[in-house]
């Protein structure tokens, strides 16, 4: 089993304290389950467990979020053989994953923005919840990433979106949007899990190289954000260096304030304490990774 870099260990002591640290390194150790979203531009939840139930395969429901379901039976390869993955039916993705676009709220024919927008699971989340029917304009700055971007957005039939091979950080400030996704660059310190290998860049100049594309990108978001707009900041970190210090920095540059977020029926979902009243912050275990959000209103 992989071990957790001590200079990661140290920097969540400092922050949680080592009762909450350990909680956290114990969510490390946990192996996830596979969790997907059932992808309403093509078929039904219904339909979806029917198929599920007749392959064999056990779920749970989750209270949250009603397209969602974990997996309790079977691993992602395994998953990825049913007609259901091939067709697009489904998206394999995890559950914090999914919150950042519940908690933007995105309605059909709002011009909406997602800045860091590959391999495309919140913004193929945020056509479904739109039914298809806003104006969604993904960035992504990597070329390759960008085509997978393109193929995941048709798999999923989504066609409301327009894809631009750029960094989102040069964008022309005459853009405006409505809701802006930024789902920021970060270290991934709320992903790992020592059942797999911990990349070999999780250093900390990486988490010092995510902060300062964090608070450009944020900057720049709120630039392109229309007055009486909404947007949300989320990572998959859990260090407070790339969230709650990244929003205090930039929003004291800007007319934005804090919208606090509330999860209905997320009482199950395991909460980290965060130093900014209103965003939320998920601890790792069985269930979830690591993930920061914060909404943001302009």
């Amino acid at each position: 089993m992989e071990k957790v870099p001590d200079f990661l260990v140290n920097m969540l002591d400092i922050q949680y304290g080592k009762d909450i640290a350990q909680t956290i390194l114990k969510g490390y150790e946990s192996k996830r389950y596979v969790t997907l979203r059932v992808n309403t531009i093509k078929t039904t939840k219904e339909r979806i467990k029917e198929e599920l139930g007749s392959s064999g395969i056990e779920f749970e429901e989750v209270a949250w979020n009603e397209n969602a379901l974990v997996i309790k039976n079977a691993n992602e390869s395994e998953i990825r053989k049913l007609s259901m993955y091939e067709e697009g039916h489904i998206y394999l993705q995890s559950l914090s994953s999914m919150l950042p676009p519940i908690v933007l709220n995105p309605q059909e024919k709002e011009n909406i923005l997602d800045m860091a927008a590959a391999p495309g699971s919140k913004t193929t989340q945020i056509a479904q919840i739109t039914n298809n029917n806003s104006m969604i304009t993904a960035c992504e700055i990597n070329q390759i990433r960008s085509e997978r971007l393109k193929y995941n957005l048709e798999k999923q039939g989504v066609t409301c979106c327009f894809v631009m091979n750029k960094d989102a950080r040069n964008l022309d400030d005459f853009f405006s949007f409505e809701k802006i996704l930024l789902d920021a660059p970060c270290s991934g310190s709320g992903t790992i899990t020592l059942n797999n290998d911990i990349p070999e860049n999780f250093t900390e100049k990486l988490i010092e190289k995510s902060c300062k594309v964090q608070t450009a990108l944020l900057d720049k978001a709120l630039r392109l954000l229309k007055s009486g707009g909404e947007m949300v900041y989320s990572t998959c970190s859990i260090l407070s260096c790339e969230n709650e210090e990244i929003i205090e920095k930039v929003l004291k540059k800007h007319n934005a304030s804090i919208i606090p977020i509330e999860i209905e029926n997320g009482k199950d979902i395991p909460y980290l304490p965060v130093k900014i009243p209103g965003t939320i912050c998920v601890c790792p275990n069985e269930f979830f990774e690591g993930f920061f959000i914060a909404k943001i209103k302009k």
